[in-house]
């Protein structure tokens, strides 16, 4: 087993309030949550896949107004 069930529980009822509505929607909450809460809720580091950026990264687009 990967993870403990209780922290895919924990998981998921983080993702549910938040809007998540389905398997696939908890699945992108979990990927779009920060590093610092994952491993407040328990979850281990996948040993095999390079670690995640803690640094945010604007996705805002900027209007250029003339």
């Amino acid at each position: 087993m990967r993870h403990a069930l209780t922290v895919v529980l924990a998981l998921t009822a983080c993702a549910v309030p938040a809007g998540a509505t389905s398997l696939l929607a908890v699945g992108e909450w979990i990927v779009d949550t920060p590093p610092q809460l994952l491993e407040l809720l328990g979850v281990r580091p996948d040993p095999l896949c390079p670690k995640r950026s803690t640094r945010g990264v604007n996705t805002t687009p900027v209007s250029k107004e003339s």
